[in-house]
């Protein structure tokens, strides 16, 4: 498929599955309590550290003793007795941010690759930080892995990305960023249990609740069915306790947990929660990132005419 053809079957796509975002600004974080809040652990960081994508059955993100692995609020940021209830979209899409690593050249470039795809793909724009900005992502590389907030809470908010493991694909910096502007884990979706099993028995104890489900008016979807193709989906071994499956997609012909990039449904689920109706003349038509990409596209044309 050519990447004209591609853009126009997503563009066609994106106008049949819109959801009606309205001008809630508004991110269902409350279900997630306590556990929200922590600090960032050198436990983790020695995990990552040690990771190698060559051997490894699960991505970096998947070796945090955080929240679900990868999602953390630094407790200083709590706030009342350490709850958040919600947070918010980035204003207009406009997200502001500071690399302060240190990166050398080929890390940063990964992470400019990252954000290149939000600007190909969708209406989200990351900007270098302004004086007079309160609000923005400072991307940082200190040793306690691959973390983020889950979208706006306010003021300098950090987003690791321990160098290398947490920089060995585009598609873990894409995954923490998507995190960062407001979303949920794939499998954490509330009809999960339609696509894949979760086998319990396999999953390390005390690693239970990184299995927990979202409540369904936390519109994880945005108009987009069940994607064992995103970006922001486990991998079939995420915290695994005997190196056996703990995700069973339904599905036998697919595969879960790729970090090449985004697929074709992270990128309508961007453009509908943040009403990305209008493409500016900075972004491209081409869809780009991974190469997953069009052949996610070609699955969801044929689910959608199938």
């Amino acid at each position: 498929m050519s990447g004209y053809l591609a853009a126009c079957i997503l563009s066609a796509v994106s106008s049949i599955y819109t959801y009606p975002t309205g001008e809630n600004n508004e991110i269902h974080v409350s279900h997630y309590g306590a556990a929200l809040f922590g600090q960032p652990n050198t436990i983790t960081g020695e995990k990552v550290s040690e990771w190698a994508s060559e051997s490894s059955q699960v991505n970096p993100e998947e070796l945090g003793e955080y929240l679900e692995g990868d999602i953390l609020v630094p407790a200083e940021k709590g706030g009342r007795n350490g709850l958040l209830d919600f947070s918010s979209k980035w204003d207009g899409g406009m997200v502001p941010y500071v690399i302060v690593g240190p990166y050398n050249t080929d890390e940063q470039e990964v992470i400019h690759n990252a954000i290149k795809q939000y600007h190909d793909n969708t209406c989200i724009r990351f900007r270098r930080k302004q004086p007079d900005d309160r609000d923005y992502i400072k991307i940082v590389n200190t040793r306690t892995g691959c973390w983020s907030s889950v979208g706006k809470i306010g003021g300098a908010q950090e987003v690791n990305l321990q160098s290398p493991g947490c920089l060995s694909t585009v598609g873990t910096p894409v995954h923490e960023l998507m995190h960062a502007l407001g979303f949920h884990h794939e499998q954490t979706r509330y009809e999960r249990d339609d696509f894949v099993d979760i086998l319990w028995s396999n999953i390390k104890k005390g690693h239970e609740g990184n299995f927990a489900k979202v409540p369904k008016d936390a519109a994880t979807g945005f108009g987009v069915k069940y994607d064992y193709g995103s970006v922001m989906h486990y991998s079939a071994h995420a915290f695994s306790v005997n190196t056996q499956p703990t995700i069973v997609p339904k599905d036998k012909d697919v595969k879960i947990g790729q970090r090449d990039g985004f697929s074709v449904g992270d990128i309508i689920k961007i453009r509908n929660m943040y009403n990305c109706t209008k493409m500016d003349d900075n972004s491209h038509s081409k869809p780009t990132g991974s190469s997953s990409l069009v052949s996610g596209l070609n699955s969801f044309i044929n689910n959608l005419i199938g």
